[in-house]
């Protein structure tokens, strides 16, 4: 079965092409991706180990055991920043754990309203038992965190917005 980052991956070549209908099989796993006004509708049907070996070949992909429907756009995300004034985005040097402040008793390094200089601390993100402090490298004001305590997060994805002063 595919990996949410390999969907989401998907997704976006979907959006970005002119591709309107995609359909992808493999190991009784079947994506199929359709867009509509603007948005890509994903579809996923898996079936069980029981029912693969229970039918002849020829039946397994046609007979789905479970579908997931996922309404989503890669422009929903898009359009959530829109309703927000902000200037530029900190985002995650590599992929690893959010973390907003030093230890759990602590307070978090920003939160929404605080004021930021390019060398402020704004968050940790842990990979490999590495922890990495994370600096806002610009002046401005944090208008929103748009991940939480603990979330694993990957390369380059925005993790606060900031409004320059």
């Amino acid at each position: 079965m595919l990996k949410v980052q390999e969907i989401r991956e998907l997704i976006k070549l979907i959006d970005d092409s002119s591709i309107d209908e995609f359909t992808y099989e493999s190991n009784g796993t079947t994506i199929s991706m359709k867009k509509q006004k603007e948005q890509v509708v994903e579809r996923i049907q898996t079936q069980t180990k029981e029912e693969v070996q229970a039918k002849p070949p020829q039946q397994v992909a046609p007979a789905p055991a479970e579908t997931v429907e996922v309404s989503n756009s890669v422009q929903d995300e898009v359009n959530a920043k829109a309703d927000v004034d902000y200037d530029f985005e900190i985002v995650s040097p590599m992929v690893g754990t959010f973390y907003e402040a030093s230890s759990p008793e602590e307070d978090p390094f920003v939160k929404v309203g605080d004021a930021v200089q390019a060398d402020t601390v704004v968050c940790i993100v842990e990979a490999m038992k590495l922890f990495n402090e994370i600096e806002a490298e610009q002046s401005g004001e944090i208008v929103e965190v748009l991940v939480e305590n603990g979330q694993l997060v990957e390369y380059g994805q925005p993790l606060f917005l900031v409004k320059a002063k």
